[in-house]
């Protein structure tokens, strides 16, 4: 028996998921359950905007950029809120690690941040 998600039901979900967590915050390791763990010293979230979903896949439309960040660590965990500060948390997951000097520019290429749902096979 096959489980997951039609690929219109993803496609809408993602599309419901991306409009309403659309702010983007850094974290240096998992974010836990209520997205508040392992906070980046770079507390700016960016509003990120997507791409439509497309075969159970939704993925950002633009650079999402941090200039002078906050301090110097790796980022490899990001969360998905409501708002630009406070919020509801919607999700989280993983980036490439990359470490950064406090003061340098981060950039998450168009793209290259994605959410995806499985798909009934």
């Amino acid at each position: 028996m096959s489980v997951g998600f039609s690929t219109t039901a993803a496609n809408t979900a993602l599309d419901t998921l991306g409009s309403t967590y659309s702010w983007i915050k850094l974290h240096v390791g998992d974010p836990g359950a209520n997205g508040t763990a392992s906070a980046a010293t770079e507390t700016t979230r960016k509003q990120a905007t997507w791409a439509s979903a497309s075969a159970a896949s939704k993925a950002t439309s633009a650079d999402l950029v941090w200039t002078g960040v906050a301090g110097s660590e790796d980022f490899t965990h990001f969360s998905l809120w409501t708002a630009s500060t406070a919020g509801t948390f919607g999700g989280s997951g993983t980036i490439t690690a990359n470490a950064v000097t406090s003061g340098d520019t981060f950039t998450i290429p168009a793209g290259q941040l994605t959410l995806t749902l499985p798909v009934a096979a």
